[in-house]
This record gives structure tokens, C-alpha cells and sequence, in this order.
């Protein structure tokens, strides 16, 4: 099978971090999906996905099913490992069921990122994790530091090969963060919704850095820019390709945004392949207009 970083070359299909790691720039979410993971994960990358995102978070992720996916992949379909972007998160006690915490509650913070990062690993049945992330600040900065340490370590150690974090709003938070980690974080996962400003500062300094905007509630978040004037009119205008205002939003992130990778979560075959030919269409040419590129992006950034 060829590979996709063969396959997809293009500026607008994957997206390098400072850490090295080539991500594809719409990547596959597996929250809530629960009993379906396994069909739904395989579902995607039969479509296309090469970017699977999960968490060891029995509360809204079911990993070990992302793991029979994989092994599922590569047994009947031929897809192997090294071809996949696997991303996952360990998820402090403050977000975890306390009835499925997956590490010892017990046990030093240093040792609960610890044991996750194991369990991670026997969940997905691989060796190294291309992308692991903290799946929010922990209650302290300090604290914060301590649990990244340990994930530093593994950097080291080759088993994972970047890091980030997730659910962090504050550029304050994400700046010092930066300025006192040995390994830089090369993710930043969060809502993309007004509520947040749409993260006009933490994206700036994303662009800056190298590193990967990644958005959830990218649609469902956003029911107001798809039904704009804006976006509706664009979305007419390319009546040629997918004729959805979804797909027109997607495009203006990822046409616009180098950095930006938007997380989609659909259970529908047909939905995981419209979002997937937005890079195609951004790759072949078919790019929105200036004009069109700037009435999208005064709704979102305000210029």
C-alpha cells in the first residue's frame, strides 16, 4: 500500500510540526463513539483518514477499540502502523469516571502520567505514539510542569514522538509553558467557538511556533458561520465540488491556516469523505477568492 505521506505531498494535506512530525491536516475524532469505535475508526481510514485521535479516557473514549481498528487495518486491509498519525491524551483524575480511572489514583502524578502512557500503548497494540497530549492543564502550573516532564521523557526515549496540550485557553498559560519546557509543545487542541475568541492569540502564537492548531466544534460550534451570508455565498460559488457550507468552512481554515487542523468526528461514510476532499480540492487548485477568503475571515477574526 502506498504511503500517504507519498500519496498526499502538498502544503495543504500535511502539516510539519517544530517537533518533525507530519500530521494530515483533517484528522479523525473518536469521542462518544463508544461500541462503534472499532467499525467507525476503520470506517475512516478506508475513506481516507490517516489521522486517528482518541484519549485514555474510558469517560468519552473507547482506546482499546481505536487498537482493535488498528490491528484490524492492518490484518484485512493491509494498512500499516507507520502509516497513521496516532494521537492520544492523558486525562488528569479531574477528568476522569471515577469508576474507570485508568491508572492508579493513588500513585504521584509523575507515575499516573506514567501508567496512562503504558496503558495507551497496550490500548492501540503499538509501540511509540506519534502524538500525546495533556488533555488539559492541570490545576497548578507547577503541576502542569510536572506532568510534562514525564512526557518529556518519553520523547526522549523515542516512545512518543511530540507532545501538546488540549482544553488550554489562556495565551498566559500556553507562553509559559513554552518558555520552560525542554521539549516544546508542538499541539494545541481546543474549542474553536466564539465563546474563546476563536483563539486569536493562542493561534497567532501557534503560527509562530510551528505548532498545530487543532479544532473540535469546529462545525456543531459554529451554526452562525455556516449560515452566513458569507459562507453561503462561497459555498454557491463552488457549486463544482462538495456544495455544503461545512465543507466551505473547512476549506477557508485550511486554506488560510497552515497550521491549522480541524478534527472531525462524523459517523457518516459519505460526510468522512466530503471532509476528506477539501484537500484534495485545496490541492488540484480550487481555492476560495480572495474576496471570499476575507468575508469568512472578518466573521472569525474581526479583519
Amino acid at each position: 500500500m502506498t504511503s500517504d505521506r507519498e500519496a498526499m505531498p502538498s502544503k495543504y494535506t500535511h502539516f510539519t510540526t517544530n517537533a518533525g512530525v507530519r500530521m494530515p491536516r483533517i484528522v479523525y475524532g473518536t469521542a462518544w463513539k463508544k461500541e462503534r469505535t472499532t467499525d467507525l475508526v476503520v470506517k475512516a481510514v478506508l475513506s481516507g483518514f490517516r489521522g486517528i485521535d482518541t484519549a485514555c479516557q474510558p469517560k468519552h473514549y473507547s482506546e482499546n477499540l481505536v487498537g482493535a481498528a488498528l490491528a484490524l487495518l492492518q490484518e484485512r486491509h493491509g494498512v500499516k502502523r507507520e502509516d497513521l498519525f496516532i494521537q492520544t491524551k492523558f486525562t488528569p483524575l479531574s477528568g476522569q469516571d471515577p469508576n474507570q480511572i485508568p491508572y492508579d489514583k493513588s500513585s504521584a502524578l509523575p507515575d499516573q502520567v506514567r501508567q496512562s502512557i503504558q496503558k495507551s500503548l497496550s490500548n492501540l497494540r503499538t509501540t511509540y505514539i506519534d502524538s500525546l497530549l495533556l488533555h488539559s492543564p492541570l490545576p497548578t502550573h507547577e503541576q502542569t510542569m510536572v506532568a510534562w516532564r514525564v512526557l518529556e521523557a518519553h520523547v526522549k526515549d523515542k516512545i512518543i514522538r511530540q507532545i501538546g496540550v488540549s482544553n488550554m485557553y489562556d495565551i498566559g498559560q500556553l507562553e509559559k509553558l513554552w518558555d520552560e519546557a525542554d521539549v516544546k509543545p508542538s499541539v494545541v487542541q481546543n474549542r474553536f467557538v466564539p465563546t474563546f475568541g476563536y483563539d486569536t492569540k493562542i493561534r497567532a502564537f501557534c503560527a509562530t511556533h510551528n505548532i498545530s492548531y487543532q479544532s473540535f466544534w469546529t462545525l456543531t460550534g459554529n451554526p452562525h458561520l455556516l449560515s452566513s451570508p458569507a459562507v453561503q455565498s462561497a459555498t454557491r460559488a463552488h457549486s463544482n465540488s462538495v456544495n455544503t457550507p461545512e465543507h466551505t468552512l473547512f476549506k477557508y481554515l485550511i486554506q488560510t491556516h497552515p497550521y491549522f487542523v480541524p478534527l472531525t468526528g462524523t459517523t457518516n461514510e459519505k460526510h468522512m469523505k466530503e471532509d476528506l476532499s477539501v484537500l484534495r480540492e485545496l490541492d488540484s487548485g480550487d481555492c476560495l477568492t480572495e474576496k471570499e477568503v476575507v468575508a469568512i475571515r472578518v466573521l472569525i477574526d474581526g479583519n
